[in-house]
């Protein structure tokens, strides 16, 4: 395949609306560049589980194998992207955290029967996010939540080490992107 522009790397911080229609404008500019890999730099705090939500159906429909990489930290919504990697693709700094927890939404107050939806769709992202992300890394069903759950439902960090352990992290590294530009000039 020919380069035709430089090749995109895709940085992402927040999890939110305009996060999405960047990501989904930074895929699709990949796809028109000729490289081979979708390489996706993490370093988030986490946000908005709906936002995270759009961009794994995204990267759902790539052509390119996806290339995730942990700068610093990848923490809830960013951890959960991290897996999205490709197997043998998942990289992880040194110094990087992960951090796993159960999904939360922002308005769970109100009337007692508009908390009880709420918590209902809680649920439903918690089970289909746990899954998604189990079936990323390779694990059975109920591996990541219910390790959570030994811990009280509580946040697990988790260094690079512990990440390849459960195969969640495939390399302790931040890797160098390399473009090789070939250009041959003939007279006809």
């Amino acid at each position: 395949s020919v380069l035709l522009l430089g090749p995109v790397v895709i940085r992402v911080a927040t999890f939110d609306e305009a996060a999405v229609e960047e990501f989904s404008d930074q895929v699709t500019a990949a796809h028109q560049t000729g490289q081979t890999f979708l390489p996706i730099i993490i370093d988030s705090f986490g946000g908005d589980a709906y936002a995270l939500m759009s961009m794994i159906d995204i990267l759902k429909t790539s052509q390119l194998p996806i290339a995730t990489i942990v700068e610093g930290k990848a923490m809830s919504c960013g951890a959960a992207l991290f897996t999205c990697g490709a197997q043998g693709w998942r990289f992880m700094g040194p110094n990087a955290t992960l951090m796993f927890h159960d999904v939360s939404l922002e308005d769970a107050g109100g009337k007692s029967e508009e908390v009880k939806i709420v918590s209902k769709e809680t649920d439903r992202l918690n089970k289909r996010m746990w899954r998604l992300m189990e079936k990323n890394i390779g694990q059975p069903a109920g591996y990541l939540s219910n390790m959570v759950h030994e811990r009280g439902r509580t946040d697990w960090s988790m260094s690079p080490k512990e990440a390849i352990k459960h195969n969640i992290a495939n390399h302790i590294r931040i890797p160098k992107l390399v473009t090789n530009v070939t250009v041959e000039t003939s007279l006809v």
